[in-house]
């Protein structure tokens, strides 16, 4: 028998690289993310970002640290001389600009997913550094509840990522 405490939310533990791909939340074109945890408390969350193109993503910034490990592909930073291939991991200090991409020089491969742990805000800026957009925990969160309404699954689906 498993015993739940009061106010203590139980685990997840699920197929991360989904089969239904009603799953996968638009976040642009040929960009998709896959919620595994939105933690309300810490201001933090975990997903797949999956891209099916080449180009640039986003340059952004985060004001604390993210970590994130290559599942499938390949992508870089244009700030930076190293590529991020299926199986590397990758540590994000906290105040660095960078600029996502997923070309030639990444591999060019059809498909990149890397598993992303980010610990609060990205903020997207523009090439003078002004900020142009955000998304935190609370915007992915509502970003999951628009989708899944539209596809079938109810606005609640997103409730089993959510602590």
């Amino acid at each position: 028998m498993i015993v739940q405490l009061p106010g203590i939310q139980p685990e997840i533990a699920i197929q991360a690289v989904p089969d239904d791909e009603r799953v996968w939340v638009p976040q642009a074109p040929l960009v998709w993310f896959r919620p595994l945890l939105l933690n309300t408390v810490t201001g933090s969350w975990c997903n797949l970002l999956r891209v099916r193109k080449a180009g640039v993503l986003s340059r952004h910034i985060h004001p604390s640290w993210v970590t994130g490990y290559v599942i499938r592909g390949a992508w870089r930073y244009l700030e930076h001389d190293w590529v991020a291939h299926e199986g590397s991991f990758v540590y994000e200090p906290p105040g660095e600009i960078h600029t996502l991409v997923v070309d030639e020089a990444a591999g060019g491969a059809t498909e990149m997913i890397t598993f992303f742990n980010i610990a609060g805000a990205m903020v997207y800026v523009d090439e003078a550094g002004q900020t142009t957009g955000y998304e935190d925990v609370f915007t992915k969160i509502e970003m999951c509840r628009r989708h899944y309404r539209e596809v079938g699954l109810g606005a609640d689906y997103v409730d089993q990522f959510v602590r």
